[in-house]
């Protein structure tokens, strides 16, 4: 088990995160309309899956508004999917209220599989910590694990593993 610190005070995540060239870990989490989705769903694009904590903080709501505006730069082929433990209904309020539209967001609400199964489950908060886990061809292509949880990823790095992904 490895850890992330929240405000400074250390705290334990759950699973291990898959190394990079691993098979990414199949996932089921919910849409905003409480459909199911899966890893599968985003086959033949570069899925940028951006783990944050909840839609609800400044933190993450500046992060995910990055990315939304940051995708209109990027090909059809990268499909950019924020994933919280937020409920599906408080995460299509949020996207309304903030304008956001190209990036998907999910919820890992039901049981932190998605969490768990990426090493990203931080079991003290129920949250999910923040991370950056970008997917090619069923892949693990890259990896980010922001050290402490309010603070932003290293948005440069992330972007240019897209790019030359693509």
């Amino acid at each position: 088990m490895s850890q992330v610190t929240f405000a400074g005070t250390a705290m334990n995540l759950e699973g291990t995160l898959p190394a990079v060239g691993a098979a990414a870990p199949d996932f089921a989490l919910t849409a905003n309309d409480l459909s199911a989705k899966k890893l599968s769903d985003y086959a033949g694009k570069v899925l940028v899956l951006v783990s944050v904590p909840s839609l609800d903080t400044p933190v993450c709501d500046l992060e995910v508004k990055r990315f939304n505006k940051e995708a209109a730069a990027l090909s059809d082929k990268v499909a950019i999917v924020a994933v919280s433990r937020d409920l599906p209904f408080a995460q299509a309020r949020w996207c309304g209220a903030a304008g956001v539209k190209a990036v998907e967001t999910l919820s890992d609400y039901r049981d932190g599989s998605f969490g768990k199964a990426y090493g990203l489950y931080v079991k003290e908060l129920d949250l999910l910590c923040r991370a950056i886990v970008i997917v090619k061809d069923g892949k693990v292509a890259y990896t980010q694990v922001v050290s402490e949880m309010t603070e932003q990823p290293d948005f440069d790095a992330v972007l240019k593993a897209v790019k030359e992904l693509v």
